[in-house]
């Protein structure tokens, strides 16, 4: 499984993404419109997300459905692809939300 750590920027409605080495490899941010856009560690983008009625949809960066995340009894927040297929969870951590995805 791929890790993923996530913490808050400086910069604010910003979330940095760094790989388990501690390598910037991307950020989140919240638009006026309440979706959020993703970045690539070039700043291009590479999707984004809304809430939806059960959670929270993602899309690609041409606006295709690529999947759903929403939280689990025990607190996790569950990421599911397109076809309903768990692939990977996000959990609150002292240093900020790590994320384990399957590869």
């Amino acid at each position: 499984m791929k890790k993923i750590f996530s913490r808050p920027s400086i910069l604010p409605d910003r979330t940095n993404h760094y790989d388990e080495h501690g390598h910037k490899i991307g950020y989140s941010r919240t638009t006026l419109l309440g979706y959020t856009n993703h970045y690539d560690e070039h700043g291009h983008k590479v999707g984004h997300s809304r809430e939806g009625l059960l959670g929270t949809v993602h899309y690609d960066e041409s606006g295709h459905r690529v999947g759903r995340s929403h939280e689990s009894i025990l607190g996790y927040q569950n990421h599911y692809d397109n076809h309903g297929h768990k692939v990977g969870y996000t959990w609150d951590s002292l240093l900020g939300k790590k994320t384990r995805i399957k590869k």
